[in-house]
């Protein structure tokens, strides 16, 4: 969902992501695409399956991917004890939940605040995010769904 920025003459827009963390790193994805945020789920998995693809869940009758995004994205795999949830987005008609660290807030950002995803980020990050937000303590990286999603999940 964008708005337009306030102020007189101004033509910028502000996007509204989720933000969730894995590791030290946080990351948005439009609120648009995402459906729900759950708590740790009971997950089926699924014999030969890739790692990241940490099985399915079922939400309501709906049958849901898990996918561990730290996985995906070659971080090291969390602690058992820490906890786990899941930002479910909906994409092509299907659902996914996303097992992430921690989930933040919603956060509106002005469209030119996006800059472009720097060449020295790791491939795999630089192919699953459109681009990056500069704010006060960190950087808060935009996932592009619909490219993490063509990732390679077996790394």
């Amino acid at each position: 969902m964008t708005y337009p920025a306030s102020g007189r003459g101004s033509t910028a827009t502000l996007s509204e992501y989720v933000t969730f963390r894995l590791a030290n790193q946080w990351l948005g994805i439009p609120v648009d695409m995402v459906q729900e945020v759950l708590m740790a789920q009971r997950i089926a998995r699924v014999p030969m399956a890739p790692t990241a693809i940490a099985g399915f869940l079922n939400l309501r009758g709906q049958i849901v991917t898990a996918i561990d995004v730290r996985s995906t994205l070659a971080l090291p795999a969390r602690d058992p004890s820490d906890g786990v949830m899941n930002v479910v987005v909906r994409q092509d008609g299907e659902l996914f939940a996303f097992m992430v660290d921690d989930v933040g807030d919603v956060v509106a950002v002005n469209d030119d605040a996006l800059e472009v995803t720097p060449a020295t980020l790791d491939a795999r990050w630089r192919t699953a995010c459109q681009g990056i937000v500069r704010r006060d303590d960190d950087l808060l990286l935009i996932l592009d769904v619909q490219a993490f999603l063509r990732l390679d999940h077996t790394a």
